[in-house]
């Protein structure tokens, strides 16, 4: 047997030569002006007083011309700065904790999906197997309507969800902040289901007594990545209005799709989605500059259009040692990575360092001109942030993108451990995210956070975030402050009751 090669690719001398690499490219322009300066400072140390004194002699200034370059001058800093984007500053942000006695244990739901679902034992089966492969521990919580027998889904119990979520992730905003409601210039809510008249915006207003030249907009039907596209929403608005600030609201609200029936795809969201909702502050005033905790640099949003069969999970059918996997459809799973793909392709100039750059490029060139099947680079993301915040929305999800971006466990640990701790809790899971990153006592001053959310459509949106100052622990009022404690934990393949 031919003796085993050893694995260049971990070799120290390769990782050395990795690193200056790295270092020659990202610092090229400075290692070719330096010798150009110091050339320059040797030939003036060169030059006597008297060969400096007449070489200044030598140069004339004409009042016309000092007029016009200090014109120009002026012209072209005026522009600058009035062309250039306003800063956009993420003050604080909430997340709402749901109530123990909103607690769901497998035992809980196990005992009421085979009450519920009494004449379809093997739509239970089906559900039990889903979450205990789902990822999701025992302290997720679902809205009183679903704790019912059966479950409750109507218009008022929908409301009386909202207002819980809502309301409390609001309140904690507020305290946090100090902002006062007559103080809200802009007010974006999302949900994507759950869309009544008056909207979720109208009713934050009402309850609030909000000015009533508050720019208020309601956003639904736009899935899982709809928290983002409520950010981008408020970059566009706040470039508009100066010293203006914007509270976001993040949700979805799970009583009226709570589904009761056996077709085995509508059955996947009960094991999946559970309570959750998210209240962000931002603002375009200098003076919330060293308050806030973070400065937003990018948002990229991108979109893949796919037809309805694209969107449904196959759990029907088990593979042939009987189990069940919590696994998209190849269909999905190949559109969520042409819109990754497209989003990395997109973001990736604008925060990857130019060593990255240039090896992808090269090897984009020699795929085109040399041979198509050459593997294409995959840019080291890991050199362009510190944290990873990928939405919660399963077990296949997480593990994809941590494949495909090469990162380690801690990267994604506060993905997993919020699917663990507070399930799908749609768009606003990233916060949840952010904040046990936070808890943690991991975000310092200067990191970057890089949040990816997935949803409806195909979409796959970006933001990109700077820590504008470390973030002291421990954190009292975040949603995980009695928690986070026991977590990491470790979780499963599959959970045995």
């Amino acid at each position: 047997m031919p003796p085993k090669l050893p694995e260049f690719s971990n070799s120290v001398k390769l990782k050395h030569v990795k690193l200056g690499y790295q270092y020659l490219v990202n610092h090229f322009l400075t290692l070719l002006l330096v010798p150009i300066i110091l050339g320059l400072l040797v030939q003036l140390l060169q030059l006597g007083p008297h060969e400096i004194l007449n070489l200044w002699n030598n140069l004339h200034f004409d009042l016309i011309q000092i007029l016009c370059s200090s014109f120009f001058i002026v012209f072209v800093t005026t522009q600058y700065f009035t062309s250039k984007p306003r800063s956009v500053y993420l003050v604080d942000y909430a997340c709402f904790k749901p109530p123990v006695a909103l607690r769901v244990p497998f035992s809980t739901f196990m005992e009421h999906s085979r009450i519920i679902l009494s004449s379809e034992p093997k739509s239970v089966d089906f559900q039990i197997k889903i979450l205990e492969r789902s990822g999701l521990g025992e302290e997720t919580s679902l809205p009183p309507a679903i704790h019912y027998i059966p479950p409750n889904p109507t218009m008022e119990a929908s409301r009386q969800e909202a207002e819980l979520v809502i309301f409390s992730a609001m309140d904690l905003l507020l305290n946090k902040t100090g902002l006062k409601p007559k103080d809200v210039d802009i007010l974006i809510v999302n949900c994507s289901l759950f869309s009544p008249t008056p909207s979720l915006s109208a009713m934050v207003i009402n309850k609030y007594k909000m000015r009533g030249n508050v720019k208020s907009f309601n956003l639904s039907g736009m899935g899982c990545s709809a928290g983002l596209i409520s950010i981008d929403l408020a970059r566009d608005l706040l470039q508009v209005y100066p010293k203006s600030n914007a509270v976001v609201v993040s949700t979805e609200i799970i009583t009226p799709n709570y589904y009761q029936g056996k077709e085995r795809s509508m059955l996947v969201p009960n094991c999946l989605f559970r309570m959750g909702g998210a209240a962000i502050l931002l603002s375009n005033r200098g003076s919330d500059r060293r308050r806030a905790k973070y400065r937003l640099l990018r948002v990229v949003r991108t979109h893949k259009g796919a037809d309805d069969t694209a969107y449904r999970c196959v759990f029907e059918q088990e593979d042939p040692q009987g189990k069940v996997g919590i696994l998209l459809s190849k269909d999905l799973m190949a559109i969520a990575g042409e819109a990754l793909k497209s989003n990395i392709t997109t973001l990736g100039p604008l925060v990857l360092p130019a060593s990255e750059q240039l090896l992808f490029l090269l090897t984009l060139i020699g795929r085109k001109v040399f041979n198509a099947k050459w593997k294409l680079y995959i840019p080291d993301f890991k050199l362009a942030f510190e944290h990873f915040c990928i939405h919660a929305g399963g077990r296949a999800v997480i593990d994809e993108l941590q494949k495909n971006l090469q990162l380690s466990a801690e990267h994604v640990e506060a993905s997993r451990m919020t699917l663990h701790r507070f399930g799908n809790t749609s768009s606003s899971s990233l916060w949840y995210e952010l904040s046990y990153i936070e808890a943690k006592g991991r975000m310092k001053k200067g990191d970057r956070v890089w949040q990816i959310a997935f949803g409806s459509g195909f979409k796959c949106n970006s933001a990109v975030w700077k820590c504008n100052k470390t973030i002291e622990t421990p954190v009292v009022d975040g949603p995980w402050f009695d928690c986070v404690d026991r977590y990491p934990v470790d979780i499963p393949e599959v959970v045995e009751h």
